[in-house]
Parts: structure tokens; C-alpha cells; sequence
């Protein structure tokens, strides 16, 4: 696979007409020499001598990017309250990796909420995969006052195995359901991976004992995308057959309105839209409401 012809390709998707005014904002930001960052569970940029002028412009800038789906972030007093509170899910993971020195990939990175995060345990080089032009300008924004050397791929969970290089970590977040062969792409991601390498995944799940999963007609939680929720013994299945010697649980959580939420950053519907007025343990299209399980599956050595 030419991933370089690729690349060229989808950097054309930042001429788009509704693209072109994220970019031109990007571009027409100030370059700030006197910043501290702050990588907590807010990812934060504190920037001394702030304009009211240029303030408003990074908040301008900001709002037009909307929706914000991860984070948060805070650029000085501005504070972008994304839809997902993002570090629930990071501080449930962070025990269970260590990335120092090591190549690590985010597929589906979104904004890049998480690689950001990751930068604080020094990773030897951090990429994010991501095949849209309107996430890679909001990482675009954010790293534009961090100065970052995250490298960001415009390319989906299918080139990862076609990369230039393996990868001694992966986490592929939220992005298993979209799939309608996720074992599949449980293969790509293994040949990925260097030998001894580790993927960390979540994904939504049903429970029971046996080894199913659910198959939504329609929609599932009004996401018209999603082919498979597995049980976590189908999940396991699904990973052992994609080659993985070793599948740990770490966590499974039912999602809640403390995660998920609508804000003022978004605009659009979010998780109590898309649950049972009455019964929040179902779905509006009566299945059970959003449950994700998260593991961790080695490639052997």
C-alpha cells in the first residue's frame, strides 16, 4: 500500500469549503514563545500577557470548531467542556501502561485528548490515526500553543498493519463497533504491533456468560453504525482468533451522564437523548443501555 500517495490525497480534504475556515483560523493564530502546559485532566495551556483581542480569537477560533466530542481543554480562562469527559477513561487506563520510550499509537485519536495526556510519560514517538479533516484541525488548534511533535495520520485502523514502522503499544478506543468485521481489524492491529506489543481497547459490550454478541437491526443508541456488542467472552473469542495469545480484562463500566453529556460545546444530542426516557437501563431502541469493556491483549513474543 502507497501510503505516502494516501497521505496527499487526504491532505486535499483540508481545501474542503466547509474545512477552509478552520484552517485559515489555525493559520491566522499568533505563535505565543511564553506558555505552560498542564497535562491533567484538563489539557491545559496557561499563555502570560494574553490580549483581550487575541483571547477573543482563540475563542472565536474555538467555537468554530463545535462539536468538541473529547477533552477537556482549557486555554487560559476559555475552558472547552467537550462531551465526553475524557480523563474518566484515561485515569481508569493510565495504571495498566507504561509508554516510556516506547512507539505508541492512538487509533481513532479523535482531537488527540489522549495522546496529549500521553506526552506526560514520554513516550519515544506518539502518532494518531484519524481519517477526519475536522478532528485533525481541533488537534491542529490545540498543538498549536503545545508545540507538540505528535505526529497525526489522516488513515483509519486498515493502514496501521501497511505502516512504516510497528508499534510497541496501540489503544484503539471506541472504534470496534463502527467495524462490520471486527476480527478483522483486531488482525490488523496485531500485525502491527511489534513482538511483546500491547493493545488496549474498549468497546461496547452486553453482558452474559456466553459467547455472543448482539447484531442491532437498525441503530443502537441512535448510532446507525454499529454491527457487533459483543459479550467479554466474545470479545476474548474475537482477539484469539486475530492472533493474540493473552486477553485481560481491566474494567467494565456502564456509561453514565457524568461521562457523556450535552454542553454548550457540542450543539447536538447526547447519551440521556439517546436512552429510554423511562428506563435509563435501555436504549430508545430497547436494548441494553451502553456498557464498554476494557482489556489489554499481548502479541507474544
Amino acid at each position: 500500500m502507497d501510503l505516502n500517495t494516501l497521505r496527499d490525497e487526504r491532505k486535499k480534504w483540508l481545501t474542503w469549503k466547509n474545512i477552509i475556515p478552520y484552517q485559515e483560523a489555525i493559520k491566522a493564530l499568533k505563535t505565543y514563545e511564553d506558555v505552560e502546559v498542564k497535562l491533567g485532566d484538563r489539557v491545559e495551556v496557561q499563555i502570560k500577557n494574553l490580549s483581550p483581542q487575541d483571547t477573543q480569537q482563540i475563542k472565536e477560533t474555538a467555537l468554530l470548531m463545535k462539536p468538541w466530542r473529547k477533552g477537556p481543554f482549557q486555554i487560559n480562562d476559555l475552558f472547552i467542556d467537550s462531551e465526553w469527559q475524557s480523563q474518566i477513561k484515561y485515569n481508569l487506563l493510565e495504571p495498566h501502561f507504561d509508554l516510556k520510550d516506547k512507539v505508541v499509537g492512538d487509533i481513532g485519536c479523535n482531537n488527540g485528548y489522549y495522546l496529549f495526556r500521553m506526552l506526560s510519560q514520554a513516550p519515544k514517538k506518539l502518532i494518531g490515526f484519524d481519517p477526519s479533516a475536522i478532528y485533525y484541525s481541533q488537534f491542529q488548534f490545540i498543538n498549536h500553543f503545545i508545540q507538540s511533535d505528535i505526529v497525526y495520520e489522516l488513515l483509519g485502523v486498515e493502514h496501521v498493519e501497511f505502516y512504516e514502522h510497528k508499534f510497541d503499544t496501540l489503544f484503539c478506543l471506541g472504534v470496534l463497533y463502527h467495524r462490520s468485521d471486527p476480527v478483522a481489524m483486531l488482525k490488523s492491529l496485531f500485525k502491527g504491533l511489534n513482538k511483546g506489543g500491547e493493545l488496549i481497547l474498549d468497546t461496547f459490550m452486553i453482558d452474559g456468560e456466553g459467547e455472543m454478541c448482539l447484531t442491532p437491526r437498525d441503530r443502537y443508541s441512535k448510532i446507525p453504525n454499529i454491527y457487533f456488542v459483543p459479550t467479554v467472552s466474545a470479545l476474548k473469542n474475537w482477539c484469539f482468533r486475530a492472533g493474540f495469545e493473552t486477553v485481560e480484562v481491566l474494567e467494565t463500566m456502564k456509561t453514565e451522564s457524568n461521562e457523556q453529556r450535552k454542553t454548550e460545546w457540542i450543539d447536538t444530542q447526547s447519551l440521556e437523548d439517546f436512552l429510554d426516557p423511562n428506563d435509563d437501563t435501555k436504549t430508545v431502541e430497547g436494548y441494553p443501555a451502553p456498557k464498554r469493556v476494557y482489556i489489554k491483549a499481548i502479541k507474544s513474543l
